[in-house]
């Protein structure tokens, strides 16, 4: 069985970050290994949230890993608070990495044109030499925009997404994808650059006229488990989206109108059908 580390903070209340990857990554038949960065009370769309920094663990459970001889075959970090946390990544890699293994880096920093708002430009410096460890990294565009220095756009074309893939490119993954990216009307899905094959890769699914909390970290998490089961990172691309669309469309028919979260619980079996 392959196993896969896991690094991101852990709302008690809020289906996202660790929530999701611990479930889904599991059911997807991969041992899944935790490393908690934060502990909040729910996720960050409820009011009145707590949250405790778990940055002075990082180091001690990461030592104590090492003591025990113990190895990944991918490490995958999502949601990161802290420049501090991302400098302890970066070394956290090199002590793990393998031959064989891959560093999946979802850079989770801004949507919609915006930084999120405990972030400034240095943080996003800092995500941008992350990016430059991983294998394969999956920023959307207003994260890209920001590491690339290219203007944030909402009506693009495609040369503006190759033009952002190729500086993208540059920062030094292996793979960098682009999520939430609308080539035609009424279609949203992703589009990715590998630059060892020269070789570009689009997949468009129908757009969903909604919006939940978690569906990044639902994408990436079963983006992961797919290349752990030996799926391609194109095909591990297309099993992600298209399960992250039926999840959202099957949670917009629940009567109890969920807003915090998506109904992936009750999709699983069809990701587990799709591998």
């Amino acid at each position: 069985m392959k196993r896969v580390l896991t690094i991101q903070d852990i709302s008690c209340l809020g289906k996202c970050s660790l929530t999701i990857a611990l479930p889904v990554i599991s059911a997807m038949g991969v041992e899944t290994v935790i490393l908690p960065t934060a502990v909040l009370s729910t996720h960050t769309m409820f009011k009145n949230f707590t949250v405790k920094d778990l940055s002075d663990q990082i180091e001690p459970i990461k030592n104590h890993w090492l003591s025990e001889n113990v190895e990944f075959d991918a490490i995958y970090t999502g949601y990161l608070g802290t420049a501090e946390q991302i400098d302890q990544m970066k070394e956290l890699f090199r002590d793990f990495r393998k031959d064989g293994s891959f560093v999946f880096v979802d850079p989770v920093m801004a949507d919609n044109g915006k930084l999120y708002p405990a972030f400034d430009m240095d943080y996003v410096k800092k995500n941008a030499e992350l990016c430059a460890e991983a294998d394969i990294i999956v920023p959307n565009i207003t994260e890209a925009a920001f590491m690339t220095g290219m203007e944030y756009r909402e009506e693009y074309d495609e040369s503006y997404i190759k033009e952002m893939l190729g500086k993208l490119n540059e920062l030094g993954a292996k793979i960098s994808v682009l999520t939430g990216v609308s080539l035609s009307p009424g279609k949203t899905g992703v589009m990715g650059y590998d630059r060892e094959a020269d070789d570009y890769y689009i997949y468009q699914n129908d757009r969903i006229d909604a919006s939940y909390h978690g569906t990044g970290d639902l994408f990436s998490s079963s983006c992961v488990g797919a290349m752990l089961r030996g799926k391609t990172w194109q095909e591990a691309m297309q099993i992600a989206a298209d399960y992250t669309a039926y999840t959202i469309s099957e949670t917009l028919k629940n009567p109890a109108k969920p807003w915090y979260g998506v109904d992936f619980e009750a999709t699983l079996p069809e990701l587990i059908n799709k591998l």
